[in-house]
């Protein structure tokens, strides 16, 4: 295939209110969108959610929440350019020779020599999408079960009718609100450890908060049942984000929770260590998952032999190319994969959840789980719902903590490969 006409837009999304993790707030998402036109009649858009903080928090502090942006949205602009100059057979083809030349232009960009390769991947995200949407429309695809290749496919074989919506507890979610919460059905917590109380970079004053805030919320949900866990015990997520120094430090936080009688809720505990660690966590007594270190399938099996036994996957943060990698990996190797949010618009939520809908139940569930947090963080979250192609369907947003999944999502394939008139009209077509 080759690409002859390209466009790209975005828009600034405000939040409700500082939206905290890896010891910075975020106070907007920018919602890139892109066109790709192949000269046949073929057209694809493509979304995408950027966050700084979550792909190169050096980038984010050393500028501007605004500056950083930018600087992604430029990356996204360049591989639109270089998109042109190139003829791919299918999306994976396709990113495989513009991320080396996009990740290259984003060290130039943002003057940094060590940029984690995430930052490129989310610049690429809205690009690799409307690849696949206008690869399916090219080879006459119209479902996401067709689009997966074959050695694929059996890393994405299960068809949920229901998957357990993860809202995410962030440093400043209070008490009250979490409680409230979990009695509305959302039982899966993803709670953000790592806080830096006093902007200090004090690691003992952070283990001090994350304890604290475990013992509270412990205490607070500890009696409450749920029928989609094995042991009917409301499960702890807890997402580090490379805040935790060395495995002493993290010990000393799993045995405090041993000590609360809460070390069997813990479910997951995602990304403790900062990338460059490289020790065996085997040892560890919770299953650890990786999630930011994991840019591609390579980086996967270095964290599989180094003792990690979950993957976080996220078309929408890494690309639906890189993620189906990855997955397709995570399973050769029984590692079981979930799908986390970057705080996505609705449109990205059902490319995710297409994953997350036939990806195995994590050890210890009943159903399937997918995280999805904007409905607590976006500020215009109804009007942003309104522009998903297939507004007011069931299966968008969950019910009492649950998204049911019908046979119309799947027929549907989420609207996926549906453009949104919002989002067309955004990036100058039908207007």
């Amino acid at each position: 295939m080759r690409i002859v006409k390209t466009n790209c837009n975005f828009e600034r999304e405000p939040l409700i209110a500082p939206l905290g993790f890896k010891g910075g707030y975020l106070s907007e998402l920018w919602q890139s969108v892109v066109l790709l036109g192949d000269g046949k009649g073929n057209e694809g858009t493509g979304l995408g959610t950027q966050s700084t903080l979550w792909s190169d928090s050096q980038v984010f502090t050393s500028n501007s929440e605004s500056a950083g942006n930018g600087m992604m949205f430029l990356a996204t602009s360049y591989a639109l350019e270089r998109v042109k100059e190139i003829e791919w057979d299918t999306p994976f083809d396709l990113l495989e020779k513009i991320l080396p030349d996009v990740y290259e232009y984003g060290k130039k960009i943002t003057n940094n020599p060590h940029l984690r390769l995430t930052f490129a991947l989310n610049s690429l995200v809205a690009v690799d999408n409307a690849a696949w949407v206008i690869y399916c429309k090219a080879k006459g695809i119209t479902n996401f079960d067709d689009m997966l290749p074959t050695d694929i496919k059996p890393a994405l074989n299960c068809k949920h009718d229901k998957l357990a919506n993860i809202p995410l507890m962030s440093y400043n979610v209070p008490l009250d609100k979490i409680v409230e919460v979990v009695k509305q059905g959302y039982f899966f917590l993803k709670i953000k450890i790592g806080s830096d109380p006093d902007k200090d970079g004090n690691l003992d004053k952070m283990l001090d908060w994350d304890k604290n805030r475990l013992k509270e919320i412990h205490e607070a949900v500890k009696n409450i049942e749920t029928p989609y866990i094995n042991n009917g015990k409301v499960p702890y997520y807890f997402d580090a984000n490379g805040r935790y120094d060395s495995k002493d430090r993290l010990m000393r936080f799993i045995d405090y929770a041993k000590k609360l009688g809460a070390l069997d809720r813990i479910i997951l505990m995602e990304e403790p260590f900062p990338e460059e660690f490289q020790e065996d966590v085997s040892d560890i007594p919770v299953r650890v998952a990786a999630d930011e270190s994991t840019h591609s399938d390579k980086d996967a099996l270095v964290r599989i032999q180094q003792g990690y036994t979950a993957i976080a996957l996220k078309p929408i943060a890494k690309t639906m190319s890189m993620s189906l990698k990855i997955a397709r990996l995570a399973h050769e190797k029984n590692i079981p994969c979930f799908c986390a949010d970057l705080t996505v618009n609705p449109i990205l939520v059902d490319w995710n959840k297409n994953v997350a809908a036939r990806l195995p139940a994590l050890p210890g569930m009943k159903i399937g789980v997918l995280e999805s947090n904007g409905y607590q963080n976006y500020k215009n979250w109804q009007q942003m719902k309104n522009n998903h192609s297939m507004s007011g369907a069931d299966w968008i947003e969950a019910k009492d903590g649950i998204f049911n999944l019908n046979q119309d999502f799947y027929s549907q394939s989420g609207g996926i490969f549906l453009h949104s008139k919002y989002y067309k009209e955004l990036i100058g077509i039908g207007k």
